[in-house]
């Protein structure tokens, strides 16, 4: 990357004159003069994030191609001096837009709150003393403490650190976490030769630091680049099949409007009547409610995931969430208790022993690295007893190496003391303690030390390696490559049971149609143990040697039958996370560690939990505040109840638009008159909105949440041209009736055709919205009262003062009844037609 330098740039400059030029110190700022600071720079965010607005989202309303086409053609009758229709028009528009704008708005707030729950924070020096603030509101001068899993909040320069580690792949595309130390460099270096600097948007590998923030926001070396880096997250399947039914819509929609237009202009009809009839049968064909129907559903779906102890980060995932039909976790934590215990350390011939004990203690007193449940159950409730001994360096654990040593300073020699994952411990020695004796780790001894490490492992125990050796002084830090030559001292062996009640809950996910998969760095044998426990059937395991050996479609085959990935590590996960993708499931991964962030970013739902670290939430779609398989499943529930009513208004608004407009642009074609005055159409699409505008909140039948549903657009239109065509028959069935039945003059059929529209559109909701037979699934409260609001004021208006204007009459007796009939029968055939259809398509 290439930039421009500045003349004395903060890089290069000693902490002394970065605190006098930011007017801080070691012990940071007031929160007074935070306050101050954001005033001045603003908080620390990047240009992309808008606030939710009243006004904003009332403009948004209006952004519609079609609304503003509308308002053009309002604009015209008013302009040729009709001003009763252009008022009541415009009146209908504006009441549409409101009626959106309350329920997103609530919505939006709603969904903001809980979202804020889990806002990333970062520890600050306020006061003198430490603070948890939210990352937005970091500014200049503030001295941040970071720590392994931290996300960096903005740019600045590290004043003292401990074997800090900073992965910056995402501004200097390093494969490697690169360390910080806290010498000023050079003015001329490049973003990549800044060792002592810390960039917005990256996060700490290992060990730790404190640092002075010196640019926030737009102005770090992240924000500079925002605007050419891809910050979008993917579009999610749901999202790709919504832009495709809008691309559908909108076609067929202008192709109607210019047809009509022209035949009813053929056909001698005033010019400016027939361009108002056209474009409200676009709007009528339309699902224009459609983008508000989506946000309140996801808004008030993260609301009642809320609930169930699911916190939405980003609500366009909820649609996944519910289609989600993978799995994948690893074991601690979510199959396991997570409140791992040591059981024993042993020595190389499996004896309890107090000195394999000390060393790992001392190892997990002094290591500043990543935080783990097996350094906690070391620790717990027992410190060493240090004595003269003082840390002299430390080797940070990492993903390939699996060790972690520390080299202390007892009785004025050097010891390095390693532990880590039993084989690569074993990889760097070349000798093994037995008693008081040296021997060589020859393959006699190697074969002992396996078989005890696997009869234990299929016991369920999680086997450390412990090993040790003096090593000479040195002036220069020590490295990886020191680890050599060393003598292996024994074992520890921890347990972490299952949870209570685990067994259970996989079952039910099962029952649910979603497939648990353990994906665990732990070796075959501890988690075939672990499998068999909870009651896997199989416990077929793929190990990551056997990995290593396969190629992509190989690997393929073995996501779909094996249930346990052993031994991987992080870029394994992410490439079993692919694989599942592309043979066809939506893959949900749970993981709360710095190596699951890429997995949770490839998976199509990533699931985090509230004691994650940093990175590992902000990569996260879902953040559950309990980290247990039952609150997943409600969560997942909860998803599948708001892609179903996103669902039910896209097949109310498919069908029943689609047959009403192409009943009305028929019809205008052999009626002396229009057969619906504009102002008319409209009233019947603010009538119909009312109800619809409930579905976000409609109850969902038990039957259609037992398993997962994928966006389907096939599906829809097989719907819409079934349904379509039945709403156009008795369409054509009520014209009949009025016009040559009932000898209706133009005012009494255009009010027929009004009252019969929308009591249809409101009562066949009710067939529509369910699988089952109409009377066995119970619609929500507020549909109900709403589609009963409807109906009196439909069959009100005829008879108000209002109704010469909209060009309405009075309907005889007999007129009503005939609608009533017509409507009963309509809503017969549709239970009818719903049945047989999702008896053939319904697979």
């Amino acid at each position: 990357m290439s930039e421009s330098i500045p003349t004395n740039p903060f890089w290069s400059k000693p902490p002394a004159d970065l605190f006098r030029d930011l007017s801080s110190s070691a012990q940071g700022i007031t929160d007074e003069e935070a306050q101050k600071r954001i005033a001045q720079y603003g908080s620390n965010t990047l240009k992309g994030k808008k606030r939710v607005t009243l006004l904003g989202l009332f403009i948004e309303q209006f952004r519609s191609p079609i609304i503003l086409i509308l308002l053009f053609a309002v604009g015209i009758s008013a302009w040729l001096g009709d001003w009763v229709d252009a008022t009541i028009i415009l009146l209908i528009i504006l009441g549409s837009a409101a009626l959106s704008l309350v329920q997103e708005y609530s919505a939006n707030k709603a969904a903001e709150t809980l979202q804020n729950q889990v806002s990333v924070k970062s520890t600050v020096l306020r006061n003198g003393k430490q603070e948890s603030v939210p990352t937005d509101s970091i500014v200049p001068g503030d001295i941040v403490l970071l720590s392994a899993g931290s996300l960096i909040p903005a740019d600045g320069v590290v004043l003292e650190t401990n074997d800090f580690f900073v992965n910056q792949a995402v501004l200097t595309g390093e494969t490697f976490p690169v360390e910080k130390t806290a010498n000023p460099v050079a003015a001329t270096a490049a973003l990549n030769e800044r060792s002592n600097t810390i960039f917005m948007g990256t996060n700490v590998r290992s060990g730790s630091a404190h640092a002075l923030i010196v640019q926030t926001g737009v102005n770090t070396a992240f924000g500079k680049i925002a605007d050419r880096l891809n910050l979008r997250p993917p579009e999610t399947e749901f999202e790709r099949g919504i832009k495709g039914l809008g691309y559908l819509l909108t076609e067929v929609m202008f192709v109607l409007v210019i047809t009509i237009f022209a035949l009813n202009v053929y056909f001698h009809k005033p010019v400016i009547d027939s361009l108002l009839f056209s474009i409200a049968l676009a709007v009528g064909l339309t699902p224009q409610l459609l983008p508000a129907i989506i946000n309140i559903n996801l808004s008030k779906g993260a609301q009642a995931m809320a609930k169930e102890g699911v916190i939405v980060r980003r609500l366009e995932a909820i649609e996944n969430f519910g289609s989600m039909d993978v799995l994948c976790t690893d074991k601690t934590g979510t199959i396991t208790a997570g409140v791992v215990q040591l059981d024993g350390a042993m020595d190389a011939q499996g004896t309890a022993s107090d000195t394999v004990h000390r060393a790992a203690l001392l190892n997990a007193h002094f290591q500043t690295g990543l935080p783990n449940p097996l350094d906690e159950a070391l620790l717990a409730g027992q410190q060493p007893d240090l004595g003269n001994t003082e840390k002299v360096d430390e080797i940070p654990y990492d993903f390939v190496r699996k060790r972690l040593s520390v080299v202390l300073r007892q009785n004025n020699q050097n010891r390095m003391i390693t532990k880590g994952a039993l084989e690569k411990v074993l990889e760097v020695c070349t000798q093994i303690q037995v008693g008081d004796q040296t021997l060589p780790c020859d393959a006699a001894q190697t074969k002992g030390i396996l078989a005890r490490y696997s009869d234990w492992s299929t016991q369920g125990y999680r086997i450390l390696g412990v090993a040790d050796k003096v090593v000479t002084d040195q002036s220069t830090p020590y490295k990886t490559a020191d680890e050599e030559e060393m003598t292996f001292i024994g074992f520890l062996l921890f347990l972490d049971p299952p949870k209570p009640g685990v067994e259970k809950a996989i079952q039910s996910l099962k029952a649910a149609g979603v497939t648990l998969k353990i994906i665990t760095g732990d070796n075959r044998l501890v988690a075939t143990h672990i499998a068999k426990a909870i009651g896997f059937d199989e416990t077929d395991v793929v190990t990551s040697a056997e990995m290593d050996n396969m190629d992509d479609q190989a690997l393929l085959r073995a996501v779909d039958w094996a249930e346990i990935f052993a031994e991987v590590d992080p870029n394994q996960k992410e490439r079993i996370i692919m694989a599942m993708k592309k043979v066809g499931h939506v893959v949900g991964y749970m993981g709360d560690g710095i190596n699951d962030a890429p997995s949770l970013h490839s998976a199509d739902i990533g699931i985090s939990v509230e004691n994650a670290v940093d990175v590992a939430k902000e990569a996260a779609d879902f953040v559950l505040l309990k980290q247990d398989l039952n609150v997943l499943l409600n969560g997942i529930l909860q998803g599948r109840r708001t892609f179903a009513n996103t669902l039910k208004y896209i097949f109310m608004a498919t069908s029943a638009n689609f047959g009403n407009m192409f009943s009305m642009a028929g019809a205008s074609l052999f009626l002396p008159f229009l057969p619906m005055l504009p102002k008319q159409i409209l009233l019947i699409n603010f009538m119909t909105d009312l109800p619809e505008m409930t579905i976000a909140g409609d109850r969902v039948d038990d039957s259609y949440i037992q398993g997962p549903h994928r966006w389907d657009i096939g599906f829809i239109r097989r719907f819409m041209l079934v349904f379509g065509p039945l709403s156009s028959v008795f369409d054509y069935l009520t014209f009949i009736l009025l016009m040559w039945g009932l000898h209706a003059g133009e005012a009494e059929f255009h009010t027929g055709w009004f009252v019969e529209s929308v009591l249809s559109a409101a009562v066949v909701v009710f067939a529509l919205r369910t699988r089952l037979p109409f009377y066995k699934s119970r619609p929500s409260r507020a549909m109900l009262i709403a589609t009963g609001v409807v109906v009196f004021l439909t069959l009100l208006v005829p008879y108000t003062p209002l109704a010469p204007i909209l060009g309405f009459a009075p309907l005889p007796f007999t007129f009503l009844i005939a609608v009533f009939g017509m409507v009963a029968l309509y809503f017969t055939f549709a239970e009818l037609l719903k049945r047989w259809f999702f008896a053939k398509y319904l697979k």
